[in-house]
């Protein structure tokens, strides 16, 4: 094929005219996951052009770094990197409103606190009362956070695998003990993906996994938009929440 010859001249001579064929041939795949990501932006002014442009910064080192000798396929190697670098992004620049961050922060506070005092994780109508709103209200604000719940699950995510091999690091362990750390982190995250409420482990699995908009995972579940946004921001606090529990252990584990 074509393509593969293309790879195997780039890789043997870094030229610029085979990297940019691999960029043409491979752009959709930018297209596609920005699409994805603007479609929970629904409380940012995030443009689809400024997710592409981060999104090709991400296609550029997937293609750079790329093993062809190695039996993965680039696509999926590639969509990771092209995600994680709009997420990066959009961490470094205020892409939403400061009033919904500290929303964003109430919820989580009440979250913490509810779950504390019930030990159980609380009702919506339990979380509005905390609040001091009303049930209509605090479900409207689970979809406006959606994006920033995703983001900052991400980013908490990254932050402790950066910790985590910091610490290896400083500590002069070597590479296994780093893979046996990250692999009880990834662990953790999905014994407290298994312990969600069906439909939330449906809509993470068919987010994260499976790669379905908010709007396709609506038509397979029978619910609105508006709804899956909603259910996803509960999922995200959830699951941020246990792996902040789990925090200590995970230090206890590392060496920490």
């Amino acid at each position: 094929m074509e393509i593969e010859r293309v790879w195997q001249q780039y890789k043997k001579t870094g030229e610029q005219q085979e990297r940019n064929i691999l960029i043409e041939n491979y752009i959709d795949l930018v297209k596609i996951t920005a699409g994805r990501l603007k479609s929970t932006l629904t409380a940012s002014n995030v443009e689809m052009d400024d997710l592409i442009s981060y999104g090709i910064i991400g296609l550029m080192d997937a293609i750079e770094k790329f093993d062809i000798n190695k039996n993965v396929k680039f696509e999926t190697y590639a969509q990771l990197r092209i995600r994680g670098a709009m997420i990066d992004q959009l961490r470094k620049y205020d892409w939403v409103p400061r009033s919904l961050r500290q929303k964003s922060k109430d919820i989580d506070q009440a979250y913490r606190s509810l779950e504390s005092r019930l030990g159980r994780s609380p009702s919506d109508h339990e979380m509005a009362s905390e609040l001091g709103i009303d049930v209509d209200e605090y479900q409207d604000l689970l979809g406006q956070i959606s994006a920033l719940s995703m983001v900052s699950l991400e980013e908490m995510l990254d932050n402790r695998m950066e910790s985590k091999i910091a610490a290896g690091d400083k500590s002069g362990s070597g590479q296994p003990e780093k893979h046996a750390e990250i692999k009880e982190m990834k662990r953790i995250l999905h014994s407290s993906i298994d312990s969600l409420p069906y439909r939330e482990k449906l809509i993470i699995s068919l987010y994260y996994y499976d790669e379905l908009t908010y709007k396709e995972i609506g038509r397979i579940i029978g619910v609105s938009e508006s709804r899956v946004s909603q259910l996803h921001s509960k999922a995200v606090m959830k699951l941020k929440h246990n792996l902040s529990k789990h925090e200590s252990d995970l230090m206890i584990e590392g060496g920490g």
